[in-house]
């Protein structure tokens, strides 16, 4: 991943990144082209520190067969927005795209049965966390064998991640005018990835709008 230094968070943020979006395209080159899927994902890590995504595919996916071979990359995207030129207040600007995304790169190899077993109440686990104070979902729930037959449909995998890659462009090069003015426009945007990629803007550089509120407040206390 090509990133500029003002953009590059540190290895403990892409991976707390990664672990809360807990969803991305895992892809592999099968010797001729690319085979990527979409799936869910969570991250343990090994009692080195070494870091480990897992996650499972359907057993016909052409991404089984691949399994043990070449390194895989993970790519983790979040909230993307455009910005228009017309939204700074210096001029010579052009439009630009600001987004969140972290790519996780290693090895992978296919889990046995039992830690398939384990990997799916884990992976449910974390998702129906979210949905508290609903009562979580668990694979008890389901007859023996519908879970069976489920299980066997599928085939757990588990990448060694060794290298970890992130780029969160939030417009960080910026003045604090400019910077504060973009994250303003796009928090008045209808898409939800504009309003969060603001939200983000401000939790970055919250100096920048207490700079722009002392000015307004400067301003209108001389008018």
């Amino acid at each position: 991943m090509y990133t500029p230094p003002v953009f590059k968070p540190d290895r403990a943020a892409s991976l707390a990144f990664a672990e809360a979006r807990g969803f991305g395209i895992a892809c592999a080159w099968d010797g001729l082209r690319p085979i990527a899927s979409a799936l869910p994902f969570y991250l343990t890590y090994a009692d080195d520190g070494t870091p480990r995504a897992l996650f499972h595919v359907a057993r016909h996916n052409p991404l089984v067969k691949l399994a043990g071979g070449a390194c895989w990359l993970l790519a983790v995207n979040g909230a993307d927005a455009y910005v228009s030129a017309d939204w700074y207040v210096s001029v010579d600007q052009v439009p630009t795209w600001l987004y969140q995304a972290v790519h996780l790169t290693g090895p992978v190899r296919a889990l046995s049965g039992d830690e398939l077993a384990i990997q799916i109440d884990a992976l449910t686990a974390k998702f129906e966390h979210r949905l508290l104070p609903k009562t979580p979902w668990a694979a008890g729930k389901m007859t023996a064998a519908r879970l069976d037959a489920m299980k066997k449909a599928i085939v757990g995998l588990e990448m060694t991640v060794d290298d970890v890659e992130g780029s969160f462009k939030l417009n960080q090069h910026k003045s604090e005018t400019d910077f504060a003015a973009v994250a303003g426009a796009l928090a008045l945007q209808a898409e939800a990835g504009a309003r969060q990629i603001a939200a983000l803007m401000r939790e970055a550089r919250p100096q920048a709008f207490a700079t722009i509120q002392a000015e307004m407040t400067t301003l209108h206390g001389s008018v």
